[in-house]
Parts: C-alpha cells; sequence; structure tokens
C-alpha cells in the first residue's frame, strides 16, 4: 500500500537521529500473563505520566506482581522514539502513549492491537463510559478503539485572576484573539518579570504547530483545501502567522523559542506570564498548590477565535499496544487499569483530585470531589472537548480531519518542518514570508500524492 510504504520511509528518516537522546531501561522480553513478569512502557513526560509513574509500583505492581519500566521523554522525542518503534516493528515497547493523529494512520498498516476487546471482557472498566469525541479520535476505520485514553483535551485560555483584576481587565468567556492580544499587552509587566501571555514556540508539529494550526483555523486558513491545493503561504494563513509570532515577541514569555507545553505550565505556574493558551489538561496542575503558586487564582475562558465560533483543539494521549509486543496480557492489564476509574480515584486519594487525568470519562466529572476540585475549570473543559470539530475546524471544507494537525502520515514531517523555520521567525532569526514559502513548497509536494 502506498500509505505504508510512505510513513515507512518517513518514520525512518525522521527518527533516525531520536535514538542516541532516548532513555535507557526498556529491552525485548517474552512470555504473557501476570505474576513476575514485567512490561516496557513509552510516555511522554506531562504531569499526569509522572504520576503514574510514581504510583504504579505500591499499586499495580503490588496487586498483579506485574513489573512496569517506564521510559518518559519530552514529547518531540516521544513522538520520534515512538513512531520509529512501532512503525520498524523493532519491538522494544508493549504501551505507548500516541495520540489521535497516529490511531487512524498506524491502524490501517496493522500496528496496533485492538483493546477494545480487552476493555469488553473487562466489565469493572466501564467502556460505555468514555466520552464519544475520545472513543472515535482513537478508533480505526473498522470502528475498533486501538489506544485507551489516559486523558483527553481539548484547549483554551487561563489567566491569573489577580493580575487582571489589579488592572481593571474583564476577560470575556469567549474572547476573540485580538481581544487576547491587547489584554497581553497591558497586562505585560503588570508585576516585575511578567510578561502577557505565553504561547508554544518550540519547534515540532505537536508543540509550536497545535496552538499555531487553531490560529490559522480561526483566522481563515488552512494547510491544504478540500482538493488537496497546498495553502500554507496564503493570506489567511500568513495573516494568522503573524499575529501569533508578533504576539508572542512583543508580549510573549522569555526564550519563546524553547518553549513548549511544560516551559509554559512553569512560566504560568510561577507567575512568570498572565496569560497562557494551551491545553485543558494543564488546569490541574495549575490549580495543585504542592507546585504552583497560582492555584486558586486562575480564570478560564474558551479557546479564542476569530472567524469561527469555536477553535479549540481535539487530543487524547492515549495508551496504545504494538503488534510486536510478546506481553499482550500482561500489557493489557497495565492500560485497562491505567484508564480505569479506580485509577482516577487512586490519583485523587493521594494525590489531589484536581490531578486526576480527566477529560476521558463521563463520570469523571459526577465525583464530588473532583466537582469541588475542578470548579473552576471541569465545565469549560467538558464543554470545549465535545465542541471541538475534527471535521469541520475552520470557515472551508477539508481534505482529511484534524483541528491541530491534518491527518495524513506525511504531515508528521511536514508539520514539523514548517513549525522550525517559525520557532526561527519568534526567535527573531527569519522571516514569516520566508518560512511560508518554503513550506507551501513542502506542502505542495504532499499534496501531489493526494490529488
Amino acid at each position: 500500500m502506498r500509505t505504508r510504504r510512505m510513513i515507512h520511509v518517513l518514520v525512518t528518516a525522521t527518527a533516525a537521529g531520536s535514538l542516541l537522546a532516548a532513555c535507557s531501561g526498556a529491552g525485548g522480553s517474552t512470555g504473557s500473563g501476570g505474576g513476575g513478569q514485567s512490561i516496557n512502557v513509552l510516555m511522554v513526560g506531562n504531569p499526569q505520566m509522572e504520576d503514574i509513574a510514581k504510583l504504579t509500583k505500591s499499586t499495580f505492581t503490588k496487586d498483579t506482581g506485574i513489573k512496569v519500566n517506564f521510559t518518559v521523554l519530552p514529547e518531540n522525542e516521544l513522538r520520534d522514539k515512538v513512531t520509529q518503534d512501532i512503525a520498524t516493528q523493532a519491538g522494544q515497547y508493549d504501551v505507548a502513549t500516541i495520540g489521535a493523529y497516529e490511531v487512524p494512520i498506524w491502524t490501517k498498516n496493522g500496528w496496533l492491537h485492538d483493546l477494545g476487546a480487552y476493555a469488553d471482557k473487562d466489565a469493572s472498566f466501564d467502556k460505555a463510559d468514555l466520552l464519544k469525541p475520545m472513543v472515535q479520535s482513537l478508533s480505526g476505520s473498522d470502528g475498533k478503539l486501538y489506544a485507551l485514553p489516559f486523558y483527553g483535551e481539548s484547549s483554551f485560555l487561563m489567566y491569573n485572576k489577580d493580575v487582571m483584576k489589579a488592572k481593571g481587565i474583564t476577560v470575556p468567556e469567549h474572547p476573540t484573539w485580538q481581544q487576547i492580544a491587547d489584554i497581553a499587552a497591558k497586562a505585560d509587566g503588570a508585576e516585575p518579570g511578567m510578561r502577557g501571555i505565553c504561547l508554544r514556540g518550540l519547534a515540532g508539529w505537536g508543540e509550536l504547530g497545535a496552538p499555531l494550526t487553531t490560529v490559522v483555523n480561526t483566522f481563515g486558513g488552512t494547510w491544504f483545501t478540500k482538493d488537496w491545493k497546498a495553502q500554507v503561504n496564503g493570506p489567511a494563513f500568513k495573516k494568522a502567522t503573524n499575529f501569533y509570532v508578533d504576539l508572542v515577541r512583543k508580549h510573549g514569555e522569555a526564550g519563546a523559542a524553547q518553549a513548549g507545553f511544560t516551559e509554559c505550565l512553569n512560566a504560568m505556574s510561577q507567575k512568570k506570564v498572565a496569560m497562557w493558551y494551551d491545553a485543558t489538561s494543564a488546569a490541574g496542575s495549575l490549580e495543585d498548590p504542592s507546585s504552583s503558586k497560582i492555584a486558586g487564582h486562575v480564570g478560564y475562558a474558551y479557546a479564542p477565535t476569530q472567524e469561527t465560533k469555536s477553535s479549540g483543539w481535539l487530543w487524547s494521549w492515549a495508551w496504545a499496544m504494538p503488534k510486536t509486543t510478546k506481553k499482550a496480557d500482561a500489557a493489557s492489564k497495565f492500560m485497562l487499569w491505567a484508564s480505569s476509574k479506580k485509577y482516577e480515584k487512586l490519583v485523587g486519594e493521594k494525590l489531589g483530585w484536581s490531578r486526576v487525568p480527566a477529560g476521558k470519562r463521563a463520570s469523571t466529572y459526577e465525583i464530588p470531589q473532583y466537582q469541588k476540585a475542578a470548579a473552576s475549570f471541569g465545565d469549560i473543559t467538558l464543554k470545549s472537548i465535545e465542541g471541538a470539530d475534527p471535521a469541520n475546524p475552520g470557515v472551508q471544507p477539508r481534505p482529511t480531519v484534524g483541528v491541530q494537525y491534518v491527518a495524513i502520515p506525511e504531515f508528521q514531517d511536514l508539520g514539523t518542518k514548517v513549525a522550525q523555520e517559525i520557532s526561527a521567525a519568534i526567535a527573531g532569526k527569519a522571516s514569516v514570508d520566508k518560512a511560508l514559502n518554503d513550506g507551501q513548497k513542502l506542502a505542495e509536494d504532499v499534496a501531489k500524492n493526494y490529488q
């Protein structure tokens, strides 16, 4: 198949340089089942994953006898590593965190186990409780569930309520991007060293590329038209990118070109920025008083718009099991536990209810303790997830699905290369025009495969 051959070449090229950067600790294994075994899990280094790494030994391993060897990597490195391992059938990992972008592509290539079958056999898992947007985004074209959501997210605006009050600023519940730019200018310098806003500038299709593409969508732009005509240097795409770059350069965080999700989370939680537009999943960390100086003082608003009614993305970090694993039974037990109601309760009781990996189950939002802990962000998170529209995220028809990405194998390489040039523009080392003109040529080459 063309798609299989194309992505196989793509992942080999894009991931070859990532092997030396990967953490050690994973290795081949044989056998299946439960006690006395070990499985290798590769996952992204977000707060929720750091929590499960801490809790697994004293709970899951204690109960099942299955040892879990975690390899935790920054987002860009994780994407390269997991793609390289699964696409080349290396078989180094039994479980890996992937998302809505990878699932439909990889299932067509036969790289993932059907996890719905495992979930159906476990009555306590309650597959019917999973939010429909999560199930749809993690299912293959055959309707089967190929990844179990660990947490789900959309995107929204987070802001320091104390700063806004001191400045006499009212943040609208449904702001426009121009309103956000005006607020960022007023809030810049509100406290010593504080910048007006944090926006990702770190190169990568899932780092800078994610929020930027939502801005492109709502400004009327798109990567491709319905008939696969590239639009990367089109008027709307260019207007959105110039807006984003100008906003970051004028009022954004220090070292913006190297700032991704983790850096912006730290900047917001340590009161170094007045606002932050990013994943709804960040709210739990911001409201954790053990690590956040702004806990209890954060306001939330829907993702800013310009020409569309909504603009929030849709994503889930989810557990997937490569076909290469020789420990399917043990791996499935871990994944079912990690995405279960039982695990959510464990996090709430051990670490605090704001840190529950939410956004995947309807029942989560009915737990009294979670309702209290997430009073400021729970409802807007759920509504943002339910309101995201991967099929129609902009003002024109799209050739395929995806809010903050284009669901084709080539986008991993295309999106990253364009993001690298735009990141350079944020750093003042290149122009937006050059970045988009170069990106247009790359996009036109990709489009030829589909026209």
